[in-house]
């Protein structure tokens, strides 16, 4: 299966919402060739605009627009559009709960070679921190596709975080997006992970190269980290003595953390956190970040025996 990023799959996915949709518009901070928010210009050119390099303008102009009865999506790098433009997503988007959706791309280490500055960590951190915000991340291009017609029909602000790196893609044909509910990949025994956007299919590769080893954990693609599907998630944790979360954002304030919040509050149990360890990365290919942060199937391989080997030696 050819590698696709969930930006093209975004892009693609929009292009045929505004075909069916008129009272979508589309802005973008001077980097539609790289969100690929500007394909819908060969559906419809009149509903695009391009705001420049002035982020907050164009979530301003966005709330504008969505207050007046639009439905807006607005695109850049995920370090401008939720870092650059966080106080006007703040007040002037999330305070109205105006119909704004945020598609933010290049998020993560993934980004590679443009290093630290473009390597957004803190977003998904920074929008579930917002009332009224919700927050989502696709794991592949199928996903992605599905998931904007869903954004799409959502009332409110909307966060969705997409990625640069073209990947494997970890579901099928066969699969059915279903907003604010888990998505469980395989149901184990040993072991729970829990995994969002590209780390999915790192933990994928890693599950299935345990299951070898004859251990069998439950694997679960967490797509909607707010709200979070916490009646799944405690559902699930029940099952597993040992719990790992794995994402390409920061350990403070991500999926990790969001996982935490809900099982202190609704069933105490061991959490073990995988992401960027409260630091900036370095520059470089993405599949070496990966593995220098220890975020690649080896890595999760790794943390997975330790936490297992560690439960057996209890035992």
């Amino acid at each position: 299966m050819a590698k696709i990023a969930t930006r093209e799959a975004y892009g693609k996915a929009l292009m045929e919402c505004v075909r069916t949709n008129p009272n979508i518009v589309v802005l973008d901070a001077d980097l539609s060739g790289s969100t690929k928010s500007g394909s819908v210009k060969k559906v419809n050119p009149d509903i695009f605009f391009n705001m420049g390099i002035a982020e907050g303008n164009m979530m301003s102009v966005a709330a504008g627009l969505a207050a007046s009865g639009k439905i807006a999506f607005a695109s850049s790098f995920a370090m401008f559009a939720a870092g650059r433009a966080y106080e006007q997503i703040r007040n002037s988007i999330a305070y109205p709960a105006l119909n704004v959706k945020i598609c933010a791309s290049h998020a993560g280490i993934s980004v590679g070679e443009d290093g630290a500055s473009h390597q957004c960590i803190e977003d998904i951190a920074l929008m579930r921190v917002i009332p009224n915000m919700r927050v989502l991340q696709p794991a592949d291009a199928v996903e992605a596709e599905q998931m904007i017609p869903e954004v799409v029909k959502m009332e409110g602000p909307v966060y969705v975080r997409m990625s640069r790196l073209a990947t494997e893609q970890v579901h099928d044909e066969n699969y059915k997006f279903v907003p604010g509910k888990v998505d469980v990949i395989h149901e184990g025994k040993d072991i729970l992970i829990f995994a969002s956007g590209l780390e999915v299919n790192e933990a994928k590769l890693a599950c299935d190269e345990l299951r070898k080893e004859g251990i069998d954990p439950t694997l679960v693609n967490v797509h909607t980290i707010k709200p979070l599907d916490e009646e799944g998630v405690v559902e699930l944790a029940k099952k597993h003595k040992h719990i790992i979360t794995v994402e390409e954002h920061s350990v403070i304030g991500g999926l990790g953390s969001a996982i935490a919040e809900c099982l202190i509050k609704n069933y105490p149990t061991s959490v073990t956190m995988m992401g960027v360890q409260d630091t900036f990365a370095e520059s470089g290919k993405p599949n070496e970040l990966f593995k220098k942060y220890e975020l690649d199937s080896t890595a999760i391989i790794k943390k997975v025996q330790e936490v297992y080997g560690n439960d057996k030696v209890e035992r």
